[in-house]
């Protein structure tokens, strides 16, 4: 049976609340037990440090979410359960990656965008107050992916970009330097809950609506009676859509005490007596894994012998791929070239020129990748013989340093555009390639 690696991330910067539990704790840990997959689960600390600068929060922070996760089922001796700062191959794999990553590509990557956007609202330089960090977080998640050879990384619809910036990077790297990498795909949680806060907004610590997940009973009492309703009394109708308290209700019944309460609300239950009920639900689930987080909590040196195991078990893959990714690059014994043997190359698909016939007549060509991805399109020449003449330079090696802006030109002459999303490095490196294979 064939089988597939998922990877989940989770970043140090905060506790966990009930809204991380019903998105992504409880729906990770049900997967993780499934058979035919290989689960990673990593405390992304790394990236904890682009969100915040104070240490005692990303310590307190990798405590807790490790508490919670174990708390609540996650069985290291069954999954790869380690802490991104014991990976001293992550670090090291994000520079490999920063020197083929594309700058045009990490200019678009949303969270630098909205930084740029914000400042230039406030009237600011675009770059005020963003750190090498922030622009270089894509690297570093695509470095923590790429790592473990992941074919699958469970990300919300507002991720995706990253799985596909760490798809391009590892592409790049694979044909620069041979297949190394496994290029993952997007797992879209079309069904995780997304849960309202006390106030309707979308739970989260940037409104500050949250239900810490293990609060002691009193506290979540307390936080279930605040959270925001109507104004209709008890004997009036209320509505299910739109209501904070019935959603929350919903993520931790089951469908018949679901229907139950949706007829209650039909019926005109007091507001009191639906956020007992919601009080109730809630401390039964909750509970007993809270006496878990507990203990856990008490045994911090367990925690940390927990974390140190999984990194140690993560390493057995990372270090060796490392050793490969090095040797890749160049990096290597210089020992190795004594007696004068020349290593063979492992050699990259080369991409390829396709040349066509418009319906205007005119011929054309383009620059495809070994991945099918478009890097040059030509304008219409007159002849086959002018395509072709133009192509053959370009595989001989011209070219290489005549870009203005977007267009590639020869003798004065424009022969090539870059294709939607391409830079000129990518380009320059395919007919770099070609010319090499021609000497």
């Amino acid at each position: 049976m064939s089988v597939t690696r998922v990877l989940t991330g989770i970043t140090t910067s905060g506790t966990p609340h009930l809204g991380n539990y019903a998105g992504a704790i409880r729906p990770a840990v049900a997967a993780s037990r499934r058979a035919g997959v290989e689960s990673f689960y990593f405390l992304a600390d790394y990236h904890a440090l682009i969100k915040t600068a104070d240490p005692a929060r990303v310590q307190r922070s990798t405590l807790e979410i490790a508490a919670s996760w174990l708390a609540c089922g996650l069985d290291p001796d069954k999954v790869w359960f380690y802490r991104q700062s014991d990976i001293p191959e992550i670090p090291e794999l994000t520079w490999l990656l920063t020197c083929v990553a594309g700058k045009g590509i990490l200019n678009r990557a949303h969270a630098y965008k909205a930084a740029v956007d914000k400042n230039r609202e406030a009237g600011e330089d675009d770059d005020a107050g963003v750190t090498a960090g922030l622009f270089m977080y894509p690297v570093l998640m695509a470095a923590d992916i790429l790592m473990f050879k992941a074919h699958s990384v469970p990300v919300g619809r507002d991720q995706i970009q990253h799985i596909e910036m760490a798809r391009d990077f590892g592409a790049r790297f694979n044909h620069l330097y041979g297949e190394h990498f496994v290029l993952p795909e997007a797992a879209i949680e079309e069904n995780v809950a997304t849960l309202p806060g006390l106030d309707g907004r979308k739970m989260s610590k940037s409104y500050d609506n949250t239900i810490p997940l293990f609060a002691p009973r009193d506290e979540l009492r307390k936080r279930v009676f605040s959270i925001l309703t109507d104004s209709r009394a008890p004997g009036e109708p209320k509505a299910t859509e739109g209501s904070a308290l019935f959603q929350l209700y919903q993520a931790f019944a089951t469908p018949a005490q679901t229907a139950e309460f949706a007829v209650a609300f039909a019926a005109g239950i007091g507001w009191g007596e639906a956020k007992q009920a919601l009080f109730e639900l809630l401390d039964a689930e909750l509970a007993p894994l809270r006496g878990k987080y507990e203990a856990l909590m008490a045994r911090p040196d367990h925690i940390e012998a927990v974390l140190r195991a999984g990194a140690e078990k993560a390493r057995a893959i990372a270090t060796p791929l490392m050793l490969e990714l090095r040797r890749a690059v160049g990096l290597r014994d210089l020992r190795e070239q004594a007696g004068g043997k020349k290593e063979a190359k492992a050699k990259a698909a080369l991409p390829v020129f396709k040349q066509y016939r418009e319906k205007d007549g005119r011929f054309h060509f383009k620059l495809v990748d070994a991945f099918g991805r478009e890097l040059l399109v030509s304008p219409g020449f007159a002849s086959p013989r002018e395509a072709g003449q133009a192509v053959a330079a370009l595989k001989a090696g011209a070219g290489t340093r005549a870009f203005r802006g977007d267009a590639l030109w020869l003798d004065e002459a424009e022969v090539a555009r870059l294709a939607e999303g391409i830079e000129a490095g990518d380009v320059i490196a395919a007919l770099e390639a070609f010319a090499a294979e021609e000497a």
